[in-house]
């Protein structure tokens, strides 16, 4: 490594550190994506579960903009589980998302170690 110049390891720390830094960002809004889903999916999952213990003829209605519209049950049913399928395919494209960026952050923090670790010492 002493056969570069100390502008080229210059370089190439800024380089790290700076991938390091974008994938430390990528990795904590991916994060926060999944809790936001989540929250939504287990808000979701309460309303199907309030709406499966209601009897059958009861009037379903759907809120659209400010006013509300009678659906069918099994419209609803499906619009509801569809909503929370989506949700859950969304978490689990997030989570590896999230796993990326994880590995490269920490190989990014594992060269900077590397680098540091290995460097002469200054007398």
């Amino acid at each position: 490594m002493s056969a570069l110049s100390d502008d080229t390891l210059r370089k190439i720390l800024v380089q790290i550190q700076q991938t390091a830094i974008q994938s430390r960002r990528s990795l904590d809004l991916s994060i926060q994506q999944i809790q936001v889903k989540e929250r939504e999916r287990r808000i979701l999952q309460l309303t199907i579960d309030e709406i499966t213990a209601m009897p059958q003829d009861v009037n379903m209605y759907k809120g659209v903009g400010k006013a509300f519209i009678m659906v069918p049950r099994t419209t609803m049913d499906e619009q509801l589980k569809s909503q929370e399928k989506e949700l859950s395919d969304d978490i689990a494209s997030l989570t590896k998302k999230a796993k990326y960026f994880e590995k490269q952050f920490n190989d990014a923090q594992s060269q900077l170690r590397d680098i540091f670790h290995h460097a002469p010492k200054a007398s």
